[in-house]
This record gives C-alpha cells, structure tokens and sequence, in this order.
C-alpha cells in the first residue's frame, strides 16, 4: 500500500462497553491489519449542539458553522479522513441521538465532509430482526445519505445484541467488523 489510509471511527453508542464498543474494536484489529491509522469519536464524551437549519454555514462569506462546540474540532478530521465508520445502536426505531445530532451537524461541511469517501456502518439492535428492530430506518438512513453525498457504502455490519457486551459471544459478528476493517482501507 503506498499510502495509509486514514479511517475516523465515529462511535454513536452512550455505552461505554457496549457492543458497539467490542464491534469497532474488531474493527479496529482488521484497520491495523491492512496497515491503516485510525482516530476513534466518542460522540457521548462530546458537547455537540443540534443544527438550528440557519443557512449560516453556507454563506459565500462563511467559514463554516456559526455554533462554538466540540463539533468545531471535529470538522478538520472529517475532512482529513479517508474513510469513515458511523457506529450506532438502535433506539426507537433509528440511530442514537448521537449520532443523529453528529450528522445534522455535517450540513456545515456538505461540500467536502462526507462525499467521495468510503463509509462503514456498524448497527445494533435489541431485537432479534433488523426489521422489527427498526434498525432498517437506520440502514435506509445511512444509504440515502451515502446516495446524496455521493460517498461509497463500503459495508454494513449490523447485530442483535441487547445487553451490554452481547455481542463479545458473536463471534460472527465480530468478525463482520474485522473484516469490514480490512475493506474500508483505501490507497
């Protein structure tokens, strides 16, 4: 590989080791496998102000969001990276509020945040069908931003997994996120 790729690890979860948590350190293993760098988010460890939908930041005169919070120093990073991996369990039906607040936010930077880029998405669940669960809503979610950025849905890793930590018992799941890892890594 003549360059390392550089994936931001976005994690959605409130859990400190939820599944979520043992996903994206499978994740992680098949990133440094592949010889890649990786920054991981804790959105839930982060102040992050929801988008009021004011227009500011696309203003000719703008240098971006009017709101002064952590997202301010995330929005380097986004750019920077290669590749991202959005990780998220499912509450009522859709991703975490997290996450949701972290991907509002990502209007400011339309532009050069998102597109072009390969995503991952890492998704889990109480119930035992992504259907029922309504981690479909998020699945869909995930696609159509993809659709409308034009960024690569690289890979979907999606789990039932209810109480915190589950997922460690899955061994099939966790190697979805290993291998999902290896695959984000572009040259």
């Amino acid at each position: 590989m003549a360059n390392k790729s550089n994936v931001l690890i976005v994690n959605g979860s409130p859990r400190k080791n939820g599944n979520c948590h043992y996903l994206i350190e499978s994740l992680i293993k098949g990133i440094k496998e592949n010889d890649g760098t990786f920054e991981r988010i804790n959105l839930q460890e982060l102040k992050i102000f929801p988008c009021d939908g004011c227009g500011s930041c696309h203003m000719v005169t703008s240098e971006g969001c009017v709101k002064n919070d952590d997202m301010t120093d995330l929005y380097p990073k986004i750019k920077r990276a290669d590749s991202i991996v959005f990780a998220s369990p499912t509450y009522w039906f859709n991703i975490s509020a997290q996450t949701k607040l972290f991907i509002d936010r990502l209007y400011a930077i339309l532009e050069n945040g998102l597109n072009n880029k390969n995503i991952g998405v890492i998704l889990t669940y109480g119930d035992e069908d992504v259907f029922t669960s309504g981690g479909i809503n998020a699945l869909r979610s995930f696609q159509d931003i993809c659709n409308y950025v034009n960024a690569k849905l690289t890979g979907i890793v999606h789990a039932s997994a209810n109480k915190a930590g589950e997922i460690r018992s899955n061994s099939a799941k966790l190697e979805e996120a290993y291998n999902l890892g290896k695959r984000i890594i572009i040259d």
